[in-house]
């Protein structure tokens, strides 16, 4: 099947397909796909390849940390790789509009022999020649992993219970 067929098919609104690389059968990619591309191969290997991806002064911020620039980036990745066992994200979603994006991924890594997986999304913003400049995580701590684990976890879903407006309780 061809791009014109793929083109053909699609809905009125859809945007169209990206010209073809002359380089190569594969489209140029967004600064979004890029770095989508890049945290699916993650490893402790590429990670100086943040440098290329962030911009020097880069923000990046998750539910457990706070940083500026692309050193401290790689800090909070290397410490990733050192406490989890086999982590890898997949990414679901690419958002894009502009300057800014938005990434729905799934991190699935393996903690104290335990297999889990944190669902979120990223948002994004890029400078003009394509890094990031903006990395702000967005993903719930205490569904996604706080109840995931043995001891916390009873505590946080007693929690959850308490303050729910479910329609079982009186």
């Amino acid at each position: 099947m061809t791009d014109r067929d793929l083109e053909q098919r699609a809905p009125a609104n859809a945007a169209p397909l990206p010209e073809r690389s002359r380089t190569g059968p594969h489209p140029p990619q967004t600064p979004a796909q890029r770095l989508a591309r890049f945290y699916e191969a993650l490893a402790p290997a590429n990670l100086a390849a943040l440098d290329a991806l962030y911009a020097p002064g880069a923000r990046f911020k998750d539910p457990f940390n706070e940083v500026t620039g692309t050193a401290a980036i790689r800090r909070i990745f290397a410490h990733m790789f050192a406490t989890t066992d086999a982590p890898r994200f997949v990414v679901t979603d690419c958002i894009e509009q502009g300057e800014q994006a938005m990434l729905g991924w799934e991190f699935h890594f393996v903690l104290r022999g335990r297999a889990l997986i944190v669902r979120g999304v990223t948002h994004l913003r890029f400078d003009a020649d394509g890094r990031v400049v903006l990395h702000r995580d967005y993903w719930d701590a205490a569904e996604e992993l706080y109840e995931q684990l043995p001891l916390l976890g009873g505590v946080m879903r007693l929690i959850k219970r308490r303050l729910s407006a479910s329609l079982e309780r009186p």
